[in-house]
């Protein structure tokens, strides 16, 4: 019994990804006229996407190390500090665009939803490849300005990949199961952006875990970010190769928010369409 339960199980996965598949060139499309339709009007076009984050990268490292002059705590280096933070700020923005967005993303395609026939499980695809597009042109103009300023960790940077698999994974599971009782409880979408407002203060971007009290830095080690953002900034600043075993948890809280979210989604999708 339990077999063919596990068989059946078995065969609707991969019928989603053999669905998936088969609309690859409407995932593709969908996923270039996004990224042509947030520069769309302006006269620079996506030049935008490069100039937006060497401007971020530019004000947290040069304003912050050279005209305010703050420090890393421990570190003598008048970069350290600049670098953390965008090393911990490139892949919070990262997760925290996946999270919102997704928990709006049927709202935002009611129409098509209800017009046009598509798997639905498009949509969270077409946004994470949206997203990783963003991250990569940022990551990659970071990357270039390491590069110049002579502080690249080594091929240790390859650690973000796996890193950020898992925490995709997460966000977007999470991202869906809030997206799919957004459609139904419109509150949602106003409560998680003022969940990540706090998440934020509460993980440790602008600040080495190190300064904390004791109590506090218990109280951090519940925030799953934590384990994330420390590892991206452990890789910059001291090339120290991501200690995967230490995020066993965050894997197995990945998968079963990913299952959870697509199989709530699936069995409210035929809802989801009338509610919108």
């Amino acid at each position: 019994m339990k077999e063919g339960m596990g068989s059946r199980q078995t065969g609707k996965i991969l019928e989603r990804w053999i669905s998936l598949w088969r609309y690859r060139g409407f995932i593709l499309g969908m996923v270039g006229r996004e990224f042509q339709s947030r520069y769309l009007g302006s006269l620079l076009g996506s030049i935008w996407a490069i100039l937006n984050p060497i401007a971020m990268i530019f004000v947290y490292t040069v304003i912050f190390s050279k005209v305010m002059r703050s420090r890393l705590i421990g570190s003598e280096d008048t970069w350290a500090y600049g670098i953390f933070l965008c090393a911990g700020l490139l892949a919070w923005n990262f997760f925290a665009e996946m999270l919102s967005r997704c928990q709006t993303i049927f709202i935002e395609h009611a129409n098509m939803i209800k017009k046009v026939n598509f798997p639905r499980t498009t949509l969270p695809v077409i946004l994470f490849l949206s997203s990783c597009i963003n991250f990569m042109i940022i990551f990659g103009i970071f990357i270039i300005f390491l590069l110049i300023m002579g502080k690249f960790p080594g091929w240790c940077i390859i650690g973000f990949v796996p890193l950020l698999i898992i925490q995709q994974a997460f966000a977007m599971g999470l991202g869906i199961f809030l997206g799919t009782m957004n459609v139904f409880f419109r509150d949602i979408g106003q409560i998680v952006g003022i969940v990540l407002q706090f998440w934020f203060w509460f993980t440790p971007i602008i600040y080495p875990v190190s300064i904390l009290p004791e109590k506090i830095k218990s109280l951090l080690a519940f925030n799953p970010m934590t384990q994330f953002i420390t590892s991206y900034q452990q890789i910059i600043l001291q090339s120290q190769w991501p200690d995967i075993y230490l995020l066993k948890f965050h894997i197995i809280g990945a998968i079963l928010f990913l299952t959870a979210g697509f199989s709530i989604f699936k069995k409210l999708s035929g809802d989801i369409a009338d509610e919108l």
